[in-house]
C-alpha cells in the first residue's frame, strides 16, 4: 500500500500541493487524472522521493520513503519522469541495466542479465536491444524506459505521463503492457495520464485531481461520470457508453 498522509509542497507563497491524504491499495492501476497544474506529477515525484515535500509522510509498503536509505527504496519503488533524455549514446539493452542498479551497485550478475532481458522481452524489444537509443522510434525508446523501471524488479511502479509524445496506435500498445505488468508480473502502477478515456479503460482506480487536491478518488465507474468528469476538468464533459465500457465526450 501507499499510504500519504498531510502531503505539502509549496512553490511560492500562494502556490501549494495539498495537503494530501490518501491511500492507494496495492496491486492494479492507478491512474491520476486532473487539469494542467493540478499537481499530479509533483504528488508522482513526492511519493517516488524525487521531490521533498515540505510536510507530511509517504510510506511505500511501510516505508518512510523519505527517511528510509536509497538502495532500501529503490528496491521498493521505481519511478519514470517525463524527462528521458541521456546525453551518452546507449543500446537499449545498456539503458535497461540501469534498472538493476540498486541490485547490482554497478556490477551485473547472471541473476541481473536474467531480468534484464526478462523486462526487455516482456516490453517486445529483443529485437532491438542492441539497437541505440538515438536509432529507434518515440514509441520503442519509451517502452525502453519502461522495460528499465520493471527491470529495477520493485512492487510500486510510479510513471508520470508516459503516453506523451506517443500516437494513438503506441499509446494504446505501451497501456496493455502496462496492464499486463499489473496482471502478469503483479506490479501496482501509478500512472499520471492526460487522456481521461485511457484512465477509463485501463485503470483500476481513477485519482482526480484539481487545484492541488484529490477532488475524487474510486473506480473508473464512479469517477467516469458527467457531473465528476465537468467538475474536474471546468469544462462540459458527457458520458457516454462506448464498444468497450464509457467514453468521456467534450462538448
Amino acid at each position: 500500500m501507499i499510504r500519504i498522509r498531510d502531503l505539502v509542497h509549496r512553490y511560492s507563497g500562494d502556490t501549494e500541493i495539498g495537503p494530501i491524504s490518501l491511500d492507494l491499495p496495492a496491486g492494479g492501476i492507478v491512474a491520476l487524472i486532473g487539469p494542467n497544474g493540478a499537481g499530479k506529477s509533483t504528488l508522482l515525484t513526492m511519493a517516488g522521493r524525487l521531490l521533498a515535500p515540505d510536510a507530511g509522510t509517504v510510506q511505500i509498503a511501510g516505508v518512510d520513503v523519505h527517511r528510509a536509505p536509497s538502495k532500501q527504496v529503490a528496491k521498493i519503488v521505481s519511478i519514470l519522469r517525463q524527462e528521458n533524455h541521456f546525453v551518452t549514446r546507449l543500446t537499449v539493452r545498456q539503458l535497461v541495466g540501469f534498472g538493476r542498479y540498486p541490485h547490482s551497485g554497478g556490477r551485473l550478475t547472471q541473476v541481473d542479465e536474467d531480468r534484464i532481458s526478462e523486462a526487455i522481452d516482456f516490453l517486445g524489444l529483443t529485437d532491438l536491444e542492441q539497437r541505440f537509443l538515438d536509432e529507434l522510434s518515440g514509441g520503442q525508446r519509451q517502452r525502453a524506459y519502461v522495460a528499465m523501471v520493471l527491470a529495477q524488479d520493485t512492487e510500486f511502479v510510479l510513471l508520470d505521463e508516459p503516453l506523451n509524445n506517443l500516437d494513438m496506435k503506441h499509446a494504446v500498445q505501451m497501456m496493455k503492457h502496462l496492464r499486463r505488468a499489473a496482471e502478469e508480473l503483479g506490479r501496482t502502477i501509478v500512472i499520471v495520464l492526460h487522456d481521461i478515456n485511457f484512465a477509463g479503460h485501463y485503470a483500476d482506480r481513477i485519482c482526480a485531481m484539481k487545484d492541488g487536491e484529490i477532488v475524487e478518488f474510486g473506480t473508473p465507474a464512479e469517477i467516469m461520470t458527467d457531473d465528476v468528469l465537468t467538475r474536474v476538468f471546468d469544462t462540459p464533459v458527457r458520458v457516454i457508453d462506448g464498444p468497450s465500457g464509457p467514453l468521456a465526450v467534450y462538448h
